[in-house]
């Protein structure tokens, strides 16, 4: 990771650390990790609507071996949201060290594999890893606010 997604990243992780254990962004795990770079950088970013979406969108399942420092590391998790069925996906972002904080039913930080051993509410499907996303790709087409 260069400089720049290095400092990115840092103001990232320090964001996300200051909502360990809220519930503000219970079913909004995308906008979590979205905003932790966003909010904290004075940027925008692009990608799907929901995490699977995202995850589709950023061939997330091309790299399935330990996550990267800042990625985004995706799953598979299906279930009614908002009164429609689909696969909306889970994602977090990648603190190293195999950890990931993410927004579940709190933000809350676990193992990038045993993620997949969270509780699902009823009628939802297991949380399946799909892969990672490096966030150099993350970030191709963002605007910086600052500029």
């Amino acid at each position: 990771m260069d400089t720049k997604f290095t400092k990115y990243f840092n103001n990232a992780a320090k964001w996300a650390e200051k909502y360990m254990g809220s519930t503000e962004y219970n079913t909004h795990c995308l906008a979590f990790v979205e905003d932790a770079y966003e909010q904290s950088n004075n940027l925008e970013i692009f990608g799907g609507s929901t995490a699977k979406e995202s995850a589709d969108e950023y061939e997330a399942n091309k790299n399935t071996d330990m996550p990267a420092l800042g990625s985004f590391v995706f799953y598979n998790c299906s279930g009614i949201l908002n009164g429609e069925y689909k696969n909306w996906g889970h994602v977090g972002l990648y603190l190293g060290n195999g950890e990931v904080i993410h927004a579940w039913d709190k933000v809350r930080k676990d193992n990038y594999i045993e993620i997949q051993n969270l509780t699902t509410p009823p009628g939802w499907t297991k949380l399946e890893y799909i892969g990672w996303v490096p966030v150099e790709r993350i970030f191709l087409g963002y605007i910086d606010r600052a500029e």
